[in-house]
């Protein structure tokens, strides 16, 4: 739970964040029931030790993935190791919970084993869709997750005394119309022309004088009365740049503010643009770069 919830800020991937939110909640409520009941079995509530140094040095390796671009890592550990593993402690311990005096225990355990089953059936589905984005990914989760297998064997599960198999695979897949609760459309592709409107022609030649580095184009877009600062930011622009996309926009107003994503040898910026209309059509009147990564 607090591992979920302090990845939410570090997380870019929208689908991803939002997976993360929904299963906080759920595990936020599994915490709260066993912290109720184990006062009713005589144990202390806010106590919790973990089995051995092995867990802790599992727990470890997956909280250190708290780089943005770790998301497969991330998603990885929690969907194809943690909470399947998770759901097969739960499943263990129900089978030896005495149906007669275990009542309380036993109706816990089957709300979350299947909560945990439901979360790691849509964690693989956000997953796949990550791997499918890029050829390297699926080697990088496969190495990930045995890495994280092994730390897990070492440690004989997260209570010290779990033998093989670690993750036994539910007999039945959650149905999809369960699992959907916990899945949130990407979002439709972002359209510049439907969003700019009269604005995306010029735009885009505005965009083509930038990657050809026309410093003259590029002063004939500026309105009148602009400060020397912004003519200034497009002369050191117009240098080096081989990839731009626009990547957003916004109405204020008659005025409209457009972010171009800008990709050179030697870095990637974000660049936003105020472009006000005039009598001689659509000029920039103001801009703001801000400096991403070194490429």
């Amino acid at each position: 739970m607090r591992m979920l919830g302090g990845w939410i800020a570090l997380t870019p991937e929208l689908d991803v964040k939002l997976l993360f939110g929904r299963h906080v909640w759920d595990c936020a409520q599994h915490a709260d029931l066993w912290g109720r009941r184990l006062p009713e079995l005589r144990a202390a509530a806010q106590q919790s030790e973990p089995a051995n140094e092995g867990v802790v040095a599992l727990l470890d390796l997956v909280q250190g993935t708290e780089d943005p671009a770790q998301t497969v890592e991330r998603v990885t550990a929690v969907y194809r190791v943690l909470k399947p593993h998770v759901a097969t402690v739960y499943e263990r311990h129900l089978a030896v919970a005495n149906p007669v005096y275990e009542p309380p225990t036993r109706r816990i355990l089957e709300r979350c084993l299947a909560e945990e089953r439901r979360h790691a059936a849509a964690g693989e589905h956000v997953l796949r869709r990550l791997l499918a984005s890029d050829p390297v990914q699926p080697s990088r989760a496969r190495a990930w997750e045995q890495r994280l297998l092994a730390a897990l064997a070492a440690a004989g599960g997260i209570t010290g005394d779990v033998e093989a198999p670690l993750i036994v695979p539910p007999a039945l897949t959650p149905d999809p119309a369960v699992v959907a609760q916990d899945l949130v459309p990407p979002p439709p592709a972002f359209d510049p022309h439907a969003a700019l409107g009269d604005l995306a022609t010029p735009l885009e030649a505005h965009r083509r004088a930038l990657a050809r580095g026309d410093r003259v184009a590029l002063r004939a877009d500026l309105a009148p009365g602009v400060a020397p600062e912004v003519a200034a930011e497009y002369e050191r622009l117009s240098e080096g740049v081989e990839r731009i996309e626009v990547v957003g926009c916004a109405r204020l107003g008659r005025h409209r503010v457009v972010k171009l994503r800008l990709e050179g040898p030697g870095a990637r910026l974000l660049l936003q643009e105020r472009w006000i209309p005039s009598p001689a059509g659509w000029r920039v009147a103001s801009t703001a770069a801000t400096r991403l990564e070194p490429a």
